[in-house]
């Protein structure tokens, strides 16, 4: 499984080394914060089977769903830098047992070298998120194109990424300029409006945006609290700033019909012919009261 140019699509060792390191830091911390916070109301409630996630699982998008499937697929670079899994742990009589006391387990691990060609059926996940996928991507509409090939109709597509219309965006550009880039090498920021473009290609119909950290592109953490107040005060006066987006899409099924037994059974007999109507019974007594027989006994 390749692409054009024979390339992986995900981070190589390197850049995942320097991803997982800036995520790692304090601003990556606050970005982590802020996306498992938004990405657990928008998959609390989203049922189904399977439920997959793309790219760097350190960012835990899929801790509040409650699908049975849960699965992360990331490159190798990527799934080597993580270490074992819960699930991916010893097994026997005297194992501890994965799952929690709800019997909820940890998602499972799938590594593949492309992930615009995921190892799935078509039409049989129904959520597949995206969290910093895009940006990494020498083409990132194949990789959207492939999730919306294994989405489910109905089914649901989020995707996270860093705002260009934003201070962060600001830094990446005079960074890059310089030569200091704030975000690592070769992240590209994948702007609201070209995602709405590539949704719409796709038949993916956009439901929900979210903005959010809101602080400049400070490394340290104590520089991070002294601007807090413009976590309220940018979610009032500037949302749409924000560094961080959260893009919510469901996959829309032109000329989809609801058909059950009961709706076949009823509309599908034909339509029986009345026995009279009123036309018809108004021309049988008029034409009774104009008959020869009749006026002949009114006379007698």
């Amino acid at each position: 499984m390749t692409s054009r140019d024979d390339k992986p699509v995900g981070p190589d060792g390197d850049q995942a080394l320097a991803w997982r390191r800036w995520l790692d830091g304090e601003a990556g911390q606050y970005v982590r914060d802020w996306e498992e916070g938004v990405c657990a109301n928008l998959v609390a409630d989203v049922f189904g089977y399977h439920a997959l996630q793309c790219g760097s699982f350190v960012i835990d998008c899929l801790r509040a769903n409650r699908m049975p499937n849960r699965i992360w697929v990331a490159g190798a670079a990527e799934a080597g830098l993580s270490g074992p899994l819960p699930s991916q742990g010893a097994t026997g009589p005297g194992a501890a047992d994965p799952c929690g006391p709800q019997g909820e387990c940890p998602p499972s691990l799938i590594v593949i070298d492309h992930f615009e060609h995921l190892p799935f059926a078509s039409q049989s996940v129904d959520l597949v998120i995206l969290p910093h996928v895009l940006e990494f991507a020498e083409e990132p509409h194949l990789i959207l194109r492939e999730a919306d090939r294994v989405l489910r109709p109905e089914g649901r597509l989020i995707v996270t990424g860093f705002n260009p219309a934003s201070l962060w965006g600001l830094r990446q550009a005079v960074g890059r300029w310089s030569g200091r880039e704030w975000l690592p090498e070769p992240a590209q920021m994948v702007t609201i409006a070209r995602l709405r473009d590539w949704f719409k290609l796709l038949g993916l119909s956009m439901d929900e945006v979210l903005h959010g950290c809101y602080r400049p592109a400070l490394r340290t953490g104590r520089w991070l609290e002294r601007f807090a107040f413009m976590e309220s005060a940018g979610d009032r006066w500037w949302p749409i700033l924000g560094a961080v987006y959260a893009v919510s899409a469901i996959k829309r099924i032109a000329g989809l019909r609801l058909q059950g037994p009961v709706l076949r059974k009823r509309f599908s007999r034909p339509l029986a012919a009345p026995v009279a109507s009123h036309r018809d019974t108004y021309s049988r007594v008029q034409a009774a009261r104009d008959s020869p027989g009749r006026a002949g006994r009114g006379e007698a």
